[in-house]
């Protein structure tokens, strides 16, 4: 099995196509929006690919959630205001042709494939200050905050740990503003998933990391790839 660290740096080797893009989500126009991107970027993505959402009230307790699926991307619809917010894309498998074209399809349909992933990508939003985190079993890849993300402010540090399947993940990478500073690295998380990360935004703040696990007994796919991303706002709105 290879070292967590080995699998940090294959995350960053294997920024193709289908690893590069991440997922959040954003208040826009009253509604909430899965976001699939890459800093700036703002992509069409198939609604399809939303395995799950999760809504929680601040005591942790479930709130009913509906995916609206539109054309080009997914609105989430809590049943009331969350306090907190998941969700989860299964974005398939890729394969690289010879020719070094990804393409969303297994290996066993690319004959010649030279390289393959599928891919999973997560995402955490806090929306209120004391909100009590429940499992998030779901998000297998995920960025806990240790402290309230709320009541931390910019410029200051955040204290999170990263887990992996349900334990924690040593040598990831933190990206700490991921919408404007996507390739850049903040920290890597210690021995036991631990890192501090500095809250770099008045407005939305996107905590970001991306791995990818190897797979062995998977025909279509050489690597797990995953993304996760944590958001909050660094200062509270005020009209």
């Amino acid at each position: 099995m290879k070292h967590p660290k080995t699998i940090a740096l294959l995350g960053l080797l294997l920024a193709t196509q289908a690893s590069a893009h991440g997922l959040w989500t954003e208040q826009r126009r009253g509604n909430i929006e899965v976001v699939y991107g890459h800093g700036a970027e703002d992509n069409a993505f198939k609604a399809q690919k939303i395995s799950g959402a999760w809504a929680y009230d601040l005591a942790g307790k479930m709130i009913p959630v509906t995916v609206q699926r539109l054309p080009d991307h997914a609105r989430l619809q809590p049943l009331k205001p969350p306090a907190v917010l998941a969700v989860a894309l299964d974005n398939g498998p890729w394969s690289q042709t010879a020719d070094q074209r990804w393409v969303n399809e297994g290996r066993s349909k690319v004959p010649g494939a030279i390289a393959s992933t599928h891919t999973f990508k997560y995402s955490l939003a806090i929306y209120q200050p004391g909100a009590k985190l429940p499992k998030l079993e779901s998000i297998k890849f995920l960025i806990r905050p240790q402290v309230d993300p709320l009541t931390v402010g910019p410029g200051q540090s955040l204290p999170v740990q990263v887990w992996l399947d349900g334990k924690p993940a040593a040598g990831v990478k933190l990206v700490g503003d991921y919408r404007s500073a996507p390739n850049t690295v903040s920290t890597e998380t210690d021995a036991d998933g631990r890192a501090t990360v500095l809250v770099r935004n008045e407005g939305l703040n996107v905590i970001a990391a991306q791995m990818e696990v190897p797979l062995t007994d998977d025909q279509d796919a050489a690597t797990r790839g995953v993304f996760t991303s944590l958001t909050f706002l660094g200062e509270p709105h005020h009209e």
